[in-house]
């Protein structure tokens, strides 16, 4: 028995390695994007950097999830760190901006398998008794990866060079890669299924549309041009093709069955909505730091390491508190912890000090960081092992979907309230000509740009700044109030702490 739980020990460290570099990789590249724009040159293309993994990485969610339901886990997680290590491998040797935009879309579809995956390969390996303590656990890494990453690739670009914002994955992906090989044995037995092509063929290009559209539009191109209206039209026909197919194809990728689960669907519309909120906080809050009291990259980083902990400890908690009550109760209390937190949010100003900030972020890390834990196990509660990995994944997506919407729609409020503030600043001004193209709040970040501004116009501006992030947050609270409201409409299943006979696991490690 010792030996086993020593076995399982690895595996968990394999799987949780996993996640963390692939859930780092969204957010790592952020606060690196300065310096590499600077050393590769592209700067027109600098968006493709971040939007090419996203894109491949939510494609390739739902459909990993599915295979590994029809032809095993391990051979797909295998796969996707071996693609991951690929990318990264590639993106640290990029000569270009176009090369490394490229070698990211590799990175992604690795990262695609390895997330959902992870959380399925967790549920079929533990008892009912233990999902709780370890659906806390991997939910805290996941959640924490996805904040760590701003901070992490600060701290690498500011002490040692960008490249290592993806040769940093090698080691730890390398050991994931180890321990899921030697430790991880998994029953042979899966259902037959066939693969349905004609979903994979619809539902990639209506992602890979809106996603773009969603990435370019506002920043490459205009959103009333040509290709936006386009990207988004090809999404909308191809996603209504999609949804078309599946109800035809024998064994489709995203079964509509699932989603007359009410606790599935409303799980997956929590992590919709949360997700649309919570990313919100992790980007602007930094922005404030860095651009109303003038700190560094890494210090204003700094700044979401305390909503890092609190995240941990809640979604350990929250883990615990599933076997003790409905997912439901657990989700209403920290639901509405988060969401006082982001009303907090909404009240600070160019003269809110840092510790409040600090507080406010505490909040905020301990009523969204359950929802890591218990929403993944929500939403494979009623399936068996042979549709585990398919409902894992979908999850994974609408959660990916929820932070790409909620970072684009509150990005445009943003940026167009400080926008409209600040063009009365300048009108009739000695500055106007010299400063009327400072409407984007990153051009108040840096130390360089900052010393060029006058004082009692920097002054101005930056009060300007904290009240657009404030107004984004109080828009924010849209998503939250909705998350609330989908919580409170969630089904009263708790986590089962025994199998009913004919649902056994049939999983070995």
């Amino acid at each position: 028995m010792g030996r086993n739980d020593a076995r399982i020990g690895w595996v968990v460290a394999g799987l949780l390695l996993g996640i963390f570099v692939a859930s780092m990789d969204n957010t790592i590249v952020a606060t690196a994007m300065a310096t590499i724009v600077a050393d590769l040159g592209g700067i027109e293309q600098f968006v493709w950097v971040t939007s090419a993994y996203m894109v491949t990485e939510m494609a390739g969610m739902p459909i990993f999830g599915k295979l590994s339901d029809m032809y095993g886990r391990k051979r797909f997680f295998i796969f996707g760190i071996v693609v991951f290590l690929l990318g990264s491998m590639l993106c640290g040797v990029a000569q270009d901006i176009v090369q490394l935009s490229i070698f990211r879309a590799i990175q992604g579809i690795g990262g695609g398998a390895l997330v959902p995956i992870a959380f399925t390969i967790m549920f079929d390996i533990f008892p009912p008794e233990k999902r709780g303590k370890m659906g806390g656990l991997f939910g805290a890494v996941f959640g924490l990866s996805s904040i760590f990453g701003p901070l992490f690739g600060a701290y690498i670009t500011d002490y040692l060079n960008w490249r290592w914002v993806f040769y940093i994955n090698i080691p730890l992906g390398l050991l994931a890669f180890l321990f899921i090989v030697l430790f991880y044995h998994e029953s042979p037995k899966h259902e037959k299924q066939t693969i349905d092509w004609l979903g994979v063929m619809t539902l990639v290009p209506a992602i890979v549309c809106l996603m773009f559209a969603l990435e370019l539009g506002g920043n490459q191109y205009d959103w009333n041009s040509v290709k936006i209206i386009g990207l988004f039209a090809g999404f909308f026909v191809l996603f209504l093709l999609f949804l078309y197919v599946e109800t035809k194809a024998k064994d489709p990728i995203v079964s509509y069955h699932m989603f007359r689960r009410r606790l599935f669907a409303t799980a997956n519309l929590v992590g919709l909505f949360s997700g649309a909120t919570f990313i919100v906080a992790t980007v602007y809050i930094p922005i404030f730091i860095q651009g109303v009291t003038g700190g560094s990259a890494t210090n204003s980083g700094l700044i979401l390491l305390p909503m890092m902990l609190a995240t941990t400890v809640s979604a350990q908690l929250g883990g615990f508190l599933a076997s003790k009550t409905s997912y439901r109760n657990v989700m209403i209390l920290f639901t509405t912890v988060f969401v006082i937190g982001m009303l907090l949010l909404t009240t600070i100003t160019s003269d809110t000090s840092r510790l409040t900030v600090t507080w406010y972020m505490i909040i905020v890390g301990l009523g969204v960081g359950a929802s890591f834990s218990v929403l993944g196990m929500a939403a494979i509660h009623h399936f068996s092992e042979a549709e585990r990995g398919a409902a894992s994944s979908t999850n994974s997506f609408v959660r990916s979907l929820g932070m790409t919407i909620g970072i684009t729609i509150f990005g445009i409020i943003q940026r167009n309230v400080f926008k409209e503030q600040l063009a009365p600043l300048f009108k009739g001004t000695a500055y106007g000509a010299a400063t009327a193209n400072i409407h984007d709040p990153r051009a108040i970040l840096s130390p360089e740009a900052r010393a060029h501004i006058p004082e009692d116009l920097l002054d101005q501006m930056t009060t300007i700044l904290a009240s657009s992030i404030a107004h984004t947050f109080m828009w924010s609270l849209i998503p939250a109030a909705l998350t609330l409201l989908f919580v409170f409409l969630m089904t009263k299943e708790r986590l089962l702490l025994a199998y009913p006979k004919k649902t056994q696991p049939t999983q070995k490690v």
